[in-house]
């Protein structure tokens, strides 16, 4: 059993890529493709934050917010600039690479 998982072990991959977005949209298409992962980033953390604080009567629900401020106030600068970009009627290519790398 140990020298199967040593195997394992040894062919694991240490990094991994997905390509999650690429290609060319609107400003429309854009910004309700940014707000989605935006909105799934925020739901992710204050999940997190809750199950921190879920089923403690004593806890102070002190957590620290920044990332989910972070995510809110990006979400608010993309809003503003798709609506600038909306005016001008261009298209906008996105690309999105999700880099995954194992650490030991």
């Amino acid at each position: 059993m140990e020298n199967t998982l040593e195997l394992k072990k040894e062919n694991l991959k240490t990094q991994q890529e997905i390509k999650l977005i690429d290609g060319l949209f609107s400003a429309k298409e854009a910004a309700d493709i940014i707000d989605a992962v935006l909105n799934i980033k925020i739901n992710y953390h204050k999940l997190k934050r809750l199950s921190i604080t879920e089923g403690n009567s004593e806890d102070l629900c002190e957590y620290d917010t920044g990332r989910i401020d972070e995510l809110l106030k990006a979400k608010h600068h993309a809003k503003e600039y798709f609506n600038n970009v909306k005016e001008f009627g261009g298209k906008l290519r996105i690309n999105s690479l999700i880099d995954i790398t194992l650490e030991k």
